[in-house]
């Protein structure tokens, strides 16, 4: 994946006039609001979606899984952070894989990346609705029309105005995942935990009813609870003093998801029952129904407030995958008008195309199955990004790195295998999805292969940062 062998960047488009229409608002984004955005990205993997593992590992396969998948999250996050400083632009790891291996390269981890988020918002839809029906009686297509049409549009307001109402909208899901914690520690039971009745599966016993093979079909469920973190840095043409905010944001973020992963996996499943909660769609409310009955204002309290949570995530990936599709488009990678920007510099066609499909998406209904294929797009683009720490590392040491991973690329190469690991698990939940999901990348592929690989633009940050790279090396 490098340069050679594919056509030189075109400058066609590469005028003052282009990017003039293609401009993001600088500086609306403190460290705060970014470790805020990492938080929302993914909350909504608290409150519904992560239970679906405990159906494939029980218990003890999801806690291995979880404890696994954090630490794979901790790796990249510290992994990004160094490349989010070297090259802070909107693409995020289609920038990083971009500077790496060339236009393919950068191509492949920006649509795998699109495919997760593009997809994503689509399964949280599903959640709301399920967590509508439960509060009002109502779910259902209209509960998912009305989500993208209120959030696609007050983020057609600016960048700076959604991220403040998302910070807010998290702030009270994350009091909701308060009050739930708290009131589950006093019905704790360690035998809740194990009551999956054991399978024949080798391996299989109380703690893993599942055997061995449950831990890794857990997985994907276990990323549920960390999905999207990764896309702190497509604000990083927003942000206040990116060399400092962005890794403050991802690694801040990070910490306080892998807190509320634990303790919903242990006090959730350990006060209702691994089995109650295993095929629900809104595990918590059911929890609460589980232990203190039937219409109790505890159970309503984090119904009503965890919509929040569901909408906080469903919120924030709509500003994710707009701004890879931003970056992609500007590029030239996808069609240049996805890149046009607003008078209150949005990308307006980058926010709603993805909006409808992800809408038609939702109205199959299936959660889970959505989950995986997000899950498909987010496991193909670690590998790639992890792949592009490594190469700067030993190919570009020379380069200026405010900020160094911790442990350099053992750290990245830890992240790397765990994430080749991921690729396959949700192989091993339903094959079926995951080859829709590939063959929704390999269309993406087709399309950079016959056409917009003869289009890029020049002039772009990603761009300009290959066109250093190159001439430094004619001068060597």
């Amino acid at each position: 994946m490098s340069d050679h062998g594919l056509d030189q960047v075109t400058a066609t488009a590469g005028s003052d006039e282009y990017f003039a229409k293609r401009q993001l608002k600088q500086g609306a984004v403190g460290w705060v609001l970014l470790v805020g955005l990492g938080v929302a990205y993914v909350i909504s993997g608290d409150f519904a979606g992560w239970n679906f593992g405990l159906a494939q590992g029980g218990w003890g396969g999801m806690f291995i899984a979880t404890v696994v998948v954090a630490f794979m999250y901790l790796c990249m996050c510290l992994s990004m952070s160094e490349m989010a400083t070297m090259l802070p632009t909107a693409g995020g790891g289609y920038s990083f894989a971009r500077a790496a291996f060339g236009p393919l390269g950068g191509y492949l981890t920006g649509t795998a990346i699109l495919i997760e988020y593009a997809i994503a918002p689509a399964a949280i839809a599903v959640f709301i609705g399920a967590y509508c029906e439960s509060l009002f009686g109502i779910g259902g297509w209209i509960i998912y029309l009305v989500c993208y049409l209120v959030f696609m549009g007050i983020h057609l307001k600016g960048a700076g105005e959604a991220l403040k109402i998302m910070f807010i909208i998290t702030a009270i899901a994350s009091v909701a995942l308060a009050v739930f914690i708290f009131s589950m520690v006093p019905h704790f039971d360690a035998k809740n935990l194990f009551d999956i009745t054991p399978t024949q599966n080798a391996g299989a016993s109380e703690f893993l009813p599942f055997g061995y093979v449950g831990i890794w079909a857990a997985v994907p469920y276990a990323i549920w609870f960390f999905l999207a973190v990764e896309g702190v840095p497509l604000a990083a043409e927003e942000a206040k003093d990116p060399q400092k905010s962005l890794p403050r944001g991802l690694i801040g973020a990070m910490l306080i998801l892998a807190a509320f992963a634990l303790l919903i996996l242990f006090l959730g499943a350990g006060a209702a029952g691994a089995d109650t909660l295993k095929d629900s769609g809104a595990p918590l409310v059911d929890a609460l129904v589980a232990v203190y009955g039937e219409h109790t204002w505890l159970a309503g309290f984090v119904n009503f407030v965890g919509l929040a949570g569901l909408v906080a995530s469903f919120f924030s990936i709509i500003y994710a995958y707009s701004r890879q599709i931003f970056a992609l488009s500007r590029a030239g990678y996808l069609p240049n008008k996805l890149s046009l920007t607003n008078a209150n510099k949005a990308p307006y066609l980058a926010i709603i195309i993805p909006g409808i499909i992800g809408f038609c998406l939702s109205l199959t209904g299936e959660g889970d199955l959505l989950i995986l294929m997000a899950v498909f797009g987010a496991t193909i683009s670690y590998v790639l990004m992890m792949l592009s720490h490594i190469k700067l590392r030993l190919s570009r040491a020379d380069l200026h790195r405010p900020y160094k991973t911790p442990g350099g690329i053992v750290t990245s190469g830890i992240a790397l295998v765990l994430a080749a690991i991921a690729v396959v698990a949700g192989l091993m939940v339903d094959p079926k999805v995951w080859f829709m999901a590939a063959g929704i990348y390999v269309i993406f592929i087709l399309y950079f292969v016959f056409y917009s690989r003869h289009h890029l633009i020049s002039g772009t940050p990603e761009e300009e940062f290959a066109q250093i790279k190159a001439a430094e090396e004619n001068l060597n």
